[in-house]
């Protein structure tokens, strides 16, 4: 009966001490980039989003889903440990996109906190001069 009652102390003292932990939770330095201006001779651009894990548990990005096709973002697989950094790495490729303003979103899904967080990138292109 001892016995019992002592694993029982022990695993509810073992649960709190897990709950007591905060989960993962992803902090961003800048959650929008601006490529500014940019010719349609050189339609391709690239930004970062630099991110930490300010949480007490590694954080899982689950995925990063562009609104576009010609948005690409590539982002860390591996946990990201507590206090550590990471980043996302987002191309825009306006080949064949007519001169312009542009505006487009990346969906950030993780474990964290906050599952889900957008990302924005923008920009204009402007006509290739002939």
């Amino acid at each position: 009966m001892k016995k019992l009652i002592l694993m029982t102390l022990m695993l509810i003292g073992a649960m709190t001490t897990m709950m007591a932990q905060k989960p993962a939770e992803i902090k961003f330095d800048t959650v929008t980039h601006n490529f500014g201006s940019f010719s349609e001779s050189d339609p391709i651009v690239t930004c970062v989003f630099k991110f930490t894990n300010v949480g007490e548990m590694p954080l899982v990005i689950n995925q990063a889903v562009a609104s576009c096709g010609c948005t690409v973002p590539e982002y860390t697989k591996t946990p990201i440990q507590p206090g550590q950094k990471g980043e996302i790495k987002v191309t825009y490729n306006g080949t064949g996109k007519f001169p312009g303003h542009f505006k487009k979103s990346i969906t950030v899904r993780t474990n964290g906190v906050k599952e889900m967080t957008r990302l924005y990138i923008e920009g204009d292109m402007t006509e290739a001069s002939k």
